[in-house]
């Protein structure tokens, strides 16, 4: 059932749903900036592949990634400092999203 669910998902969407639970998991900043790679390759390996529209993909997955962003700073500002092991998971969170966003905008100004 899943996997006939991603398959209907639209390229960026399932990007994103990948994205999100690596993140969730406290994957490493690196890891994230991989999978960035990954995916990119992914789509423009698609042999019905358009290079302009793999560009607005990226822009759409910036956009997406810079509000979640926003959002994990919101969050860290909100966490008690007395919390530390919640302070680790936002602060982990947030550089990952960083990690994603920053692999994204490379991945783009390479296109």
């Amino acid at each position: 059932m899943a996997a006939r669910q991603r398959a209907a998902m639209r390229p960026l969407d399932a990007a994103l749903v990948r994205l999100q639970a690596m993140a969730a998991r406290g994957v490493q900043p690196t890891r994230m900036a991989r999978e960035v790679e990954l995916i990119v390759v992914e789509w423009l390996g698609d042999p019905n592949a358009d290079p302009d529209e793999v560009k607005v993909r990226l822009d759409e997955l910036r956009e997406q990634l810079a509000s979640g962003v926003v959002d994990a700073e919101e969050q860290v500002s909100y966490v008690d400092p007395d919390e530390a092991a919640a302070v680790k998971q936002a602060s982990i969170t947030l550089v990952a999203l960083v990690a994603t966003r920053d692999a994204v905008e490379r991945a783009r100004a390479a296109l």
